[in-house]
């Protein structure tokens, strides 16, 4: 695999991974309310670090992003642990990095024109 693929194969999985998180900070949001409901969140650079540091080439196919319950936040007295301020923040931070990906993969795709236009 060369590097320019692997590079865009990193960014889109960068924006799946983004997306599957956008969803889980709206459905954090939709239940701020709900008792007993816990957080979820997203797992993937830690997946996505741990594959390239093995030896091997990595084939980002076959990893995928985890939805998972981090259980690391306080919990209310009604057992939810959701918060509205922790979860605007991650929307922030997530858009942020959605949109950074979107950027450099325009940009990857914009050198590769330039290339095939340059013959």
């Amino acid at each position: 695999m060369s590097k320019t693929s692997n590079i865009v194969d990193i960014l889109e999985a960068g924006i799946r991974t983004e997306s599957l998180r956008q969803k889980a900070i709206a459905n954090n949001l939709a239940n701020l309310q709900t008792p007993g409901y816990r957080r979820l969140d997203v797992k993937f650079k830690e997946l996505l670090a741990k594959a390239m540091d093995s030896s091997g080439s990595v084939d980002l196919s076959k990893i995928k992003p985890q939805i998972y319950n981090p259980k690391n936040t306080p919990v209310k007295s009604n057992g939810n642990d959701v918060s509205l301020e922790v979860e605007i923040g991650e929307m922030v931070k997530n858009t942020l990095h959605h949109k950074a990906y979107i950027r450099l993969l325009q940009k990857k795709y914009r050198q590769i024109e330039l290339a095939i236009n340059l013959k």
